[in-house]
């Protein structure tokens, strides 16, 4: 029985590694120009779903989130939010450099609280993204604190997949959903 789990599982695991090399697979179409109009549309059709994929490849690095159409300000020229591989709380470099502006902006304004909010994508159940946006702002909470902001400036909420930025069900979409945001609270 149990032989017939391990077996069953790593049956599973090889078709999915098969089907996502199957999506990745970049393909060259050559195409003729017979300078009808059906061709000329035809090829255009192709060249607008050749575009999300290039898009997709500069505003994602691996599956993290590194454009910048969805981030605001915490104030001017710092960012407000960092963004997490799928199911990690782990901070990417990227990150931490909009960390550390937050730090030095917070270590300027005494003054200033702030709320970290955790928040994953759509994927997964109610608790388990409530749970792991929690360790996102936590990890988000821990980072700040490292560079001198007191934690009793510092709240942390999740609000794990209740907010989406971005409301597709795709990669990119996913990739920013997946993010903690800090936000004044004064």
């Amino acid at each position: 029985m149990n032989l017939n789990k391990i077996l069953k599982n790593v049956f599973l695991v090889i078709i999915f590694g098969l089907v996502v090399t199957a999506c990745a697979t970049k393909k060259t179409v050559k195409t003729t120009d017979t300078s009808s109009s059906s061709s000329t549309t035809a090829t255009t059709a192709k060249e607008e779903k050749a575009e999300p994929i290039k898009q997709l490849g500069s505003l994602m690095q691996g599956d993290v989130y590194i454009g910048s159409d969805t981030v605001g300000e915490l104030a001017s020229g710092v960012p407000d939010r960092v963004f997490f591989a799928t199911n990690e709380s782990i901070l990417t470099t990227m990150s931490r450099e909009t960390l550390r502006k937050q730090a030095a902006w917070l270590r300027q304004n005494p003054g200033v609280t702030v709320v970290v909010e955790g928040h994953a994508d759509e994927r997964g159940t109610r608790e388990y993204n409530l749970a792991l946006g929690e360790r996102r702002a936590n990890a988000a909470k821990d980072y700040l604190m490292t560079y001198g902001v007191s934690s009793d400036r510092i709240q942390v909420i999740s609000y794990g997949k209740e907010k989406p930025v971005d409301s597709g069900s795709n990669p990119l979409s996913w990739s920013k959903n997946r993010r903690s945001v800090t936000v004044k609270a004064n």
